[in-house]
């Protein structure tokens, strides 16, 4: 069975690594800011590691967080394409009934 922290928390990881900020995270992901630091906080948490720390208005990696960010973003574009892939198949079939 694979070992993976919540998805939500994931895809929020990538969203405010991306931006370097936490409010323009939770714009793209419409949520609030404070619910993008909570899903970072529960990352954090599951991880036992610091992914990002305060700098001046926004955050910034921490090296583990630079380490796995570009993973992160190449694990979600993988997932989006695949799925996709999976719409594009099922538009191309048609049914009769």
């Amino acid at each position: 069975m694979r070992q993976l922290p919540p998805l939500a928390a994931v895809r929020v990881f990538e969203a405010a690594a991306r931006r370097g900020n936490f409010t323009r995270a939770a714009e793209e992901l419409g949520m609030t800011q404070a619910a993008v630091s909570n899903q970072v906080k529960l990352l954090e948490e599951r991880l036992g590691i610091a992914l990002f720390r305060k700098s001046g208005r926004g955050v910034v990696l921490t090296p583990a967080g630079e380490r796995i960010a570009p993973q992160v973003s190449t694990a979600l574009d993988g997932l989006a394409e695949a799925f996709a892939a999976a719409r594009a198949e099922d538009e191309a079939v048609m049914t009769i009934s």
